[in-house]
C-alpha cells in the first residue's frame, strides 16, 4: 500500500529545535519494510512530503513517532491514478444501472 505523508514543523519551532530535528534525521534511517519512493521537501520550507510503499502502517507510525516532537504529520492512503480513476469509473457504472 502506499501513503503519502506531509509534515509541518510545530509552531514552538525554534532555531535550535531545527537544529536538534536535523541532528535526528541525520541518524535515522526508514524502518525495514518500508520504501521510501520520494522525499521533498516544500519550496517555502517549513515542512515537505513523502511518498511512502510499506504493508505495515505501523512503521510509518514509527518514523513519525521519532519527529513528532518537532513536526505535525498527516499521512494519507493512495492509489496510482490509473487504479483511481479505474474505481471510479466502476463506481459511476453502478450508480448509473440502480
Amino acid at each position: 500500500m502506499k501513503y503519502v505523508v506531509s509534515w509541518q514543523s510545530r509552531s514552538n519551532a525554534t532555531e535550535e529545535i531545527q537544529a536538534r530535528s536535523l541532528q535526528v534525521f541525520g541518524k535515522w534511517s526508514p524502518a525495514e519494510g518500508t520504501t521510501y519512493l520520494q522525499f521533498l521537501g516544500r519550496i517555502d520550507g517549513p515542512g515537505g512530503f513523502a511518498v511512502v510503499e510499506t504493508d505495515d502502517p505501523a512503521l510509518i507510525a514509527r518514523d513519525t513517532g521519532i519527529f513528532s516532537a518537532f513536526f505535525d504529520f498527516t499521512v494519507y492512503p493512495v492509489l496510482d491514478i490509473e487504479d483511481a480513476a479505474r474505481i471510479g469509473a466502476e463506481s459511476l457504472e453502478f450508480l448509473r444501472s440502480a
